[in-house]
């Protein structure tokens, strides 16, 4: 970090501007106003001056950085060890970069952050990475596609690439992210769609409903849960969280029922039968299948696919639950709740207009951002069985060019992340948009998924596809190359799959994960890179 640098005579009050560029100075990173504005809201440093003209003390966001930023290293180092690798955390990257451009089009569980791909596809070298092992032209590969990451670096690094996926909804996020688009007509589409989706609501009063609601709800928590003085107060035990929050929930029921009955809502569906019919208000649902509909009618088959991508997008935060649980999903939620995460009752969606028209716009923005990054190459997924697949006979069906590139000048290696042992049902992570749309599940054929467990049939079964997948893909490679598989190798299992492979670890990196989607943040974690090299 940075010698503190300071404003005017050793001036230690900031307005939030100030602030912001005085910690993106010593951090040597963009701090907003938003990220000052959350420390104070959050109550990690005090708010001086008054709410026209917020002050902040430079010395206490400095105590803030510096404990967050030199504990944290030192504290995973001696749980995870020296041998970890700082370098590769990647610490100094904001969300907003983590997640640039089309990367965050479509949540998705187990992804790896696109700092990472480019660091070993890209051209330079330092103390770790000692030589170059991808360029310009070459074709890299990731069996296990996922959501599409390492396509998208290797566009904007001008490398084409295959992925190859089992499951045809991460298919469809990959192409979308990669494919070159009409933006006018997108563009075109989404206010036609928008204009039907507001004469839907015409008739009904859902909208009016929530609109109401979130009056009465706005004026009860600026009474009884006004920030962040709610929570400093939870925090210094002057008030029980439990009790008071309890009591608190009660009152506002009473409000809420109210105005169900005044507009005769009808909130649970009749059926909880499906994933649909458990996670979503009888309204959402209503509305979600109207707007389904629509899109299925769209003939243009790329205009289709990103708005079918927009619609599971706002699908997925319209789901009955909380905001703590969006991740994890215990039981349907369908009145308001206390939220300990925002310190505030919070309320479930009754219409899906608010995210809707706030994903229409950001996946434009998206596509557009990288519209300008793209380069003149070739990226295409898969839905396959990496274990079995042909890849050289599908890339033919769908670019015959591209296929005979292929067959001349072979892939160069593979950048991927395989499934962990047990851990997410990678078709079930998007159960609401396999439902929607119809697309064919093939759960059956899911490496090592949360179902089955992590016991000892399960990790030998992890080793025998985990190597076949390399043994196949190895068919399509140059005789010379090199493949990265990042992984969180528990059960020491990958020297046994790259045995069987009839391949060799040349090298493993430690990297400690700071951003874990939707984790525990605070637990130290770390992933290993594997380098392989044939035999």
């Amino acid at each position: 970090m940075k010698q503190l640098p300071l404003f005017g005579d050793d001036k230690k009050l900031l307005n939030l501007k100030e602030a912001s560029i005085w910690a993106s100075q010593y951090l040597n990173r963009k701090i907003t106003v938003s990220n000052i504005s959350y420390l104070i809201r959050y109550g990690r440093i005090k708010k001086y001056g008054n709410d026209k003209n917020p002050l902040v003390n430079i010395e206490e966001i400095k105590e803030y950085y510096d404990s967050f930023s030199n504990s944290k290293e030192k504290k995973w180092r001696e749980i995870l060890g020296e041998d970890i690798n700082w370098h590769l955390s990647f610490s100094q990257y904001k969300e907003a970069e983590r997640t640039k451009h089309v990367h965050r089009l479509h949540p998705y569980k187990g992804k790896f952050i696109p700092q990472l791909v480019e660091y070993f596809l890209d051209s330079h070298t330092d103390e770790f990475k000692k030589r170059v092992f991808f360029h310009k032209g070459d074709i890299v590969l990731d069996p296990f596609c996922g959501s599409g990451t390492t396509l998208v670096q290797a566009n904007e690094l001008g490398m084409h690439a295959i992925g190859v996926d089992i499951s045809s909804f991460n298919v469809l996020i990959s192409n979308v992210k990669v494919a070159k688009h009409n933006l006018p007509l997108i563009e075109e589409t989404i206010r036609e769609l928008t204009r039907k989706l507001k004469e839907f609501q015409s008739g009904r009063k859902n909208v009016i409903f929530e609109e109401h609601l979130l009056i009465k709800l706005t004026e009860f928590n600026n009474k009884y849960f006004p920030s962040p003085e709610f929570k400093k107060k939870v925090s210094k035990g002057e008030i029980d969280e439990n009790q008071y929050t309890s009591t608190k929930v009660k009152e506002f029921l009473q409000i809420y029922n109210s105005l169900v009955e005044e507009f005769k809502i009808k909130i649970k569906q009749d059926k909880d039968e499906t994933f649909l019919d458990k996670w979503y208000a009888k309204p959402v649902r209503e509305e979600i299948d109207f707007m389904a509909s629509e899109i299925k009618k769209i003939e243009d088959e790329d205009v289709r696919n990103v708005l079918t991508i927009i619609l599971s997008r706002t699908a997925r935060s319209c789901r009955a639950t909380t905001h703590a649980d969006l991740a994890t999903l215990k039981e349907p939620v369908f009145t308001p709740y206390y939220c300990k995460k925002h310190g505030k009752i919070c309320k479930p969606l009754f219409s899906i207009t608010k995210w809707w028209e706030f994903y229409t716009i950001d996946t434009l923005n998206r596509l557009k951002e990288f519209d300008k990054l793209r380069t003149d190459t070739i990226q295409i997924c898969i839905t396959g069985d990496s274990r079995t697949i042909d890849i050289y006979e599908e890339v033919k069906k769908i670019n015959p060019e591209f296929a005979e590139l292929l067959l001349k000048q072979k892939i160069r290696g593979i950048f991927s992340s395989p499934p962990y042992v047990g851990l997410i049902d990678y078709h079930e992570q998007h159960a609401y948009a396999y439902e929607i749309f119809g697309f064919e599940r093939r759960d059956e054929l899911e490496i090592s998924p949360l179902s089955k467990g992590q016991g000892e049939e399960q990790r030998k079964a992890y080793i025998k596809d985990i190597a076949q997948v390399l043994i196949n893909c190895k068919r399509y490679l140059q005789p010379d190359y090199d493949i990265f598989l990042v992984a969180n190798d528990k059960f020491n299992l990958y020297p046994k799959i790259a045995e069987l492979a009839g391949m060799k670890i040349v090298n493993e990196l430690k990297r400690p994960v700071l951003c874990r989607v939707e984790k525990d943040r605070e637990t130290p974690f770390y992933e290993t890179i594997f380098h392989l090299k044939e035999k």
